[in-house]
């Protein structure tokens, strides 16, 4: 470090612990600012991962609704009204719709709980102004060390032979200037940090609320729609078996044969075999 070779002007081992101080100190707000500006970054890459899930969402949607409202149109105004499909249609339709209110009202809540907080700190006053202090540190700093160029200079010339009571001056002068300089570089480096510390927090705090409460909204859209299926399924199983047991009675009277009269059989006789006797036998039984 350039402090390193003052110790002959007043400056010694405290510049040097100086220099050591600040050093470090810039490191953190280098690391700070790394950090924030990646965080900053990530929540507006959330912000605008969640708004085009919405606008999708918004999308599939109109198709869902529209699905619905044919659904329910056929099962009302439909010349089958009293079918089990218009039955079943309507049962899917009023599901659906159901379905596509509540994913309105997960969508409302993605935005109100979610895209608007992240959005606010992304574009909000904490994280600019601390990046801000940053920066004139940064300025700052690289004043400091400019100055401290100039230091070693007039300290050369001090030392020439040539040297005049002005160059002492100006040696002094300089010396004074970079002391200033490092004071309010210490005290701007110390507000610094401590901000970009609180919006580093804030950051990370309430990005992972946001998150989570993005995972619960989902998991209640999702619960409610398994509800609504399983409900709507168990509807749609049962007008399938109640439509079924009509048909399956309709096959068992279509291979039903009428008996012979008693004047066929009687005609007939009984002499057609025990296999032809017992089929006759059991048409009779069937028949009474």
């Amino acid at each position: 470090a350039v402090l390193k070779q003052f110790t002959g002007h007043g400056y010694g081992n405290d510049a040097v612990i100086t220099d050591e101080a600040e050093l470090q100190r810039h490191q953190q707000l280098e690391r700070l600012y790394i950090s924030t500006r990646a965080g900053k970054h990530f929540q507006r890459d959330v912000v605008r991962g969640i708004e085009g899930l919405i606008s999708a969402g918004s999308k599939q949607m109109e198709y869902a609704t529209k699905l619905a409202d044919d659904c329910c149109k056929y099962a009302n105004d439909g010349p089958n009204s009293n079918t089990a499909l218009a039955r079943v249609s309507l049962y899917f339709g009023n599901s659906r719709n159901a379905m596509e209110k509540e994913r309105e009202n997960m969508h409302r809540t993605l935005g109100v709980q979610v895209t608007e907080p992240l959005r606010a700190m992304v574009m909000g006053a904490p994280l600019e102004d601390a990046r801000h202090l940053a920066q004139r540190y940064d300025r700052i700093r690289q004043e400091v060390e400019a100055q401290r160029a100039e230091v070693g200079r007039r300290q050369v010339k001090s030392k020439e032979a040539s040297a005049t009571v002005e160059n002492a001056l100006k040696l002094q002068s300089a010396e004074s200037k970079l002391s200033d300089l490092i004071s309010t570089m210490s005290a701007l480096g110390k507000e610094a940090a401590s901000a970009m510390m609180a919006v580093e927090a804030q950051q990370q705090r309430l990005t992972l609320q946001r998150l989570i409460a993005m995972v619960e909204a989902e998991r209640s859209y999702h619960q409610y729609v398994a509800e609504v299926l399983d409900k709507l399924h168990a509807q749609m199983a049962a007008e399938r078996q109640r439509s079924e047991t009509p048909q399956v009675l309709g096959k068992l009277t279509d291979v039903y044969v009428p008996p012979q009269s008693y004047e066929e059989f009687k005609a007939n006789g009984s002499g057609h075999g025990e296999i032809g006797s017992a089929a006759q036998k059991a048409m009779y039984f069937l028949a009474e």
